[in-house]
């Protein structure tokens, strides 16, 4: 691990870039409101229009934004660790299919939000114990039938997704394609999604030691008395519950699980005990910088955040692709 003191640098900045993140989400927007306006609607003053906007829409949509990001960002981690494969990212195990099927078929039939965020989970639910379960086969759980399987349940998934398209009322289609393209425009309250953050960090946090060990690999990891299998399982449900929270309350938002680990490692290096928590501020940082220019570039329309995590995200990977890229011919 680095040094305790620039671990504590590196963290402390991350956390800076946090609140800085959720401060511009804050101020800026359609209507544009003054830093001395926020704090004091934060302290428990002011009044009016402004602190309406704040409390009643800003913040929780800021905070949910964190949370989302900061979960997909460390499922994104997590499972390059399970799988063994930078590519790997919180959508690659079918999770979001599951949750796009549970969602559009809520939207389709006309409930409310708390019943699209509800199948949405249960679909994510569904879709893991799914993919948990085939994985298994006869031969016990391998890296390569756990990706396949995945693979296989997302396309299953799309199939799903994109016949409900087909056959959804026009008037509906609008608010279907926001969600398969990630919408924070429907958070509520942040509590849940923070307290699911919290609680997937606290878990996983234990494990760092046994996580770097088994990023190095299983015939090591086992040598050194780590309980592998065990820990692969753990590390599975802990990656695809805080996938199925971050979906359930932002829709399918892509790139921020595979691309935010990447940049942490290049800058906190490879040791979960630092990678995890510093994960999850950059990632919910990254998230609600994104949502801010998603409701702020063609204000007052606003776009799907999944959009610019995309185009932020691509090029980026790009970078790094090619920075890794061996020199040859």
């Amino acid at each position: 691990m680095p040094t305790r003191r620039r671990a504590l640098l590196i963290l402390a900045a991350l956390a800076s870039t946090a609140v800085l993140s959720i401060s511009l989400a804050l101020i800026v927007g359609s209507m544009r409101i003054p830093f001395t306006e926020v704090a004091a609607t934060l302290l428990g003053g002011g009044d009016g229009v402004s602190t309406e906007v704040v409390r009643g829409l800003r913040l929780p949509r800021a905070l949910t934004g964190f949370a989302c990001g900061g979960l997909l960002a460390l499922a994104g981690a997590l499972l390059q660790v399970l799988l063994r494969n930078p590519l790997a990212d919180p959508y690659v195990l079918g999770i979001s299919g599951g949750a796009g099927i549970g969602a559009l078929l809520a939207i389709v039939l006309g409930f409310g939000v708390a019943a699209v965020n509800g199948l949405a989970f249960a679909g994510a639910l569904a879709a893991m114990l799914i993919v948990f379960g085939l994985a298994q086969g006869n031969g016990g759980w391998t890296h390569s039938r756990l990706l396949l399987t995945g693979v296989i349940v997302a396309a299953a998934s799309g199939a799903l997704v994109t016949l409900m398209l087909t056959i959804a009322p026009d008037d509906r289609l609008r608010g279907m394609l926001f969600w398969l393209m990630g919408d924070l425009s429907q958070s509520g309250d942040p509590q849940i999604a923070l307290g699911l953050l919290g609680a997937a960090l606290l878990i996983a946090l234990p494990f760092a030691r046994e996580l770097n060990l088994l990023a190095r690999g299983v015939d090591l990891a086992q040598a050194l008395g780590v309980a592998v299998n065990p820990l692969r399982r753990g590390v599975y449900f802990v990656a695809s519950l805080a996938t199925a929270a971050a979906v359930t309350h932002a829709g399918s938002i892509g790139f921020v699980g595979l691309v935010v680990p990447h940049l942490v490692r290049l800058a906190a290096g490879n040791d979960q005990r630092l990678l995890l928590p510093a994960c999850v501020l950059a990632g919910g940082s990254l998230l609600v910088i994104a949502d801010t220019l998603a409701r702020t570039l063609l204000a007052p329309q606003q776009l799907p955040v999944g959009v610019l995590t995309a185009l932020i995200g691509a090029p980026v990977f790009l970078f790094l692709l090619a920075r890794a890229a061996p020199r040859g011919d």
